[in-house]
């Protein structure tokens, strides 16, 4: 049981690379591609890949809740509330959360953090 993260340009660089330490697969916006492009497309590759986001950005969020509306697919979203979530706390809850969890329990879901 484990779940694979993709963080988008917005979460800290040291974040990933102490998930990574712990064990958690992760994969940045960078690595996979080009970094401009639309939360919908986004959210969308994320989905073909099987990872759940993980982001900043209230408007991806916001995008997130529209697709769970209408019923759209999508592996799932996890939002760390800019300037209020430590990367300690952020490294703490995503690495939690990815050994708890698998990838079917979060099909179409969005969670906020911290926990």
């Amino acid at each position: 049981m484990s779940v694979s993260l993709y963080m988008d340009q917005h979460i800290p660089g040291p974040a990933t690379r102490e998930l990574r330490r712990r064990g958690v697969d992760v994969l940045t916006t960078q690595e996979d591609g080009p970094q401009r492009t639309s939360d919908e497309l986004l959210l969308a590759r994320t989905t073909e890949l099987g990872r759940v986001v993980v982001t900043e950005d209230y408007g991806f969020r916001e995008l997130a809740f529209e697709w769970q509306r209408a019923g759209k697919e999508f592996a799932g979203l996890v939002f760390s509330y800019p300037k209020q979530t430590t990367v300690g706390e952020l490294v703490r809850d995503l690495d939690f959360l990815s050994q708890v969890s698998d990838t079917d329990e979060w099909r179409n879901q969005v969670l906020s953090i911290p926990l």
